[in-house]
């Protein structure tokens, strides 16, 4: 694929994917905040889901990718910090 597509139109799908799916999960985080509520979160759905994204970041770090780096980075912070929510407000 990489002899079509230069590695820069790559990286800017990458970025695009990235942002995406990073900002998808934003509202969800400023709801849980701001509310206080994480009834309906699934603890085990967010531990699994933090532990893959962490995952997703070292592979980025190996394979020495922005985009999979940056956007792992960002979208492990956010889902933690609804993970710590779950357990602290139940």
């Amino acid at each position: 694929m990489s002899d079509i597509v230069d590695n820069g139109t790559v990286d800017t799908i990458g970025f695009l994917a990235g942002a995406l799916t990073t900002l998808s999960f934003l509202p969800q985080v400023i709801k849980v905040l701001r509310t206080r509520n994480t009834r309906s979160l699934s603890l085990l759905m967010y531990m699994l889901f933090s532990l893959g994204v962490f995952f997703w970041l070292v592979y980025g770090l190996l394979i020495r990718s922005p985009p999979i780096i940056f956007y792992n980075a960002v979208t492990f912070v956010l889902s933690v910090a609804l993970l710590l929510a779950k357990i602290r407000w139940g």
